[in-house]
């Protein structure tokens, strides 16, 4: 892990940190430091502990900008609940936090908690659009999809997550947590179409893991089963979905229910980008993220254009990464007033 440095004369570079469900990235504006850290608020998480060791891996940082996800956990009774208790505890180790709001600007505190509710695509998309001016920004993680057109440099997307995903800008399935029953409710098996368990046998990070997709070190979640996590831990799993063992259908059928799983993630993510490039008139995209192999292989069988993020350190911690560019930017601006 590289610590990230100080500019000439002693000005020490953002660090942005975006606070999820799942998952707590971090990111310096220079992009020398990058950390995920995986983090189930909704077990009672260590979410102090975790902002701790970030503070402390980061070395010497300077302003400090958070976006946050993470208010949706179930282990908050609502939202509002949730923003004001995570914000709470950055405070505690942070006490010059800035907050990001989707509006696009920073703020001391978030007591206007709709504010900065899931606001981490806004984030994403608004550094974005400053290199790409008009774009659709996809961002596909261990748990959802973002698909954010980005109009004349401005993310033009519904600005919750309800509207989001009426209007096919939030895809909740990712890379490793979606559960196979609710992304299929029907497989192929032995030519016939089998309704699947609806229990949480087996999720996304299975599929990826035992086509080869993803590494045993990707896969940074629990496994449903609390089993190993390898090929053939993976492929019990997805066993499980029709209700089988191993012995019952052998690895060969099971690779081909995962891979009908992969198809159905390919599909999603075409029938959303479609809607969104047509409703705005955007024919180019920008992806990133765990799953941006995912992505990839949609856009090609779209024929849409698209760039990726080169480092790809960086694009699995992209919103954290746009939020401290956007701090640095916004002090930048400041010193020049």
């Amino acid at each position: 892990m590289l610590v990230h440095q100080e500019r000439p004369g002693g000005i020490l570079i953002a660090l942005g940190i975006d606070i999820g469900g799942a998952n707590t990235k971090a990111a310096s504006a220079d992009g020398s430091y990058v950390e995920t850290i995986y983090l189930p608020l909704w077990k009672g998480a260590d979410l102090k502990g975790t902002l701790e060791q970030i503070k402390h891996n980061a070395g010497n940082c300077g302003p400090v900008g958070i976006t946050i996800t993470g208010e949706l956990a179930d282990c908050y009774p609502t939202k509002k609940d949730g923003i004001a208790h995570i914000s709470s505890v950055v405070k505690e180790v942070f006490p010059d936090a800035l907050f990001y709001g989707y509006d696009g600007q920073f703020y001391e505190n978030t007591e206007e908690h709709s504010l900065f509710s899931a606001a981490n695509w806004s984030a994403s998309a608004r550094y974005l659009g400053k290199v790409h001016c008009s774009i659709i920004f996809i961002d596909t993680g261990s748990t959802t999809t973002d698909i954010i057109p980005v109009s004349e440099g401005k993310p033009v997307a519904m600005l919750t997550d309800f509207g989001r995903l009426g209007n096919n800008e939030l895809i909740y399935a990712g890379t490793l947590r979606t559960n196979l029953a609710a992304l299929m409710h029907k497989v192929n098996v032995r030519g016939k179409q089998v309704r699947t368990a609806s229990e949480l046998f087996a999720i996304t990070g299975d599929v990826h893991l035992l086509l080869g997709r993803i590494s045993p070190a990707d896969y940074t979640c629990d496994t449903p089963d609390c089993g190993p996590k390898d090929a053939e831990g993976a492929a019990r799993r997805i066993a499980r979905l029709v209700c089988c063992d191993l012995e019952e259908l052998g690895m060969e059928e099971v690779k081909e229910i995962a891979e009908q799983a992969r198809r159905r993630q390919i599909d999603e993510i075409k029938e959303a980008v479609t809607a969104v490039s047509e409703q705005h008139g955007i024919r180019k995209a920008a992806i990133c993220g765990l799953g941006a192999f995912i992505i990839k292989e949609a856009l090609m069988e779209l024929g849409m254009p698209f760039t990726m993020v080169s480092d790809e350190r960086l694009s699995r911690v992209f919103p954290a990464y746009a939020v401290a560019r956007l701090l640095e930017e916004q002090r930048a601006d400041e010193v020049q007033e």
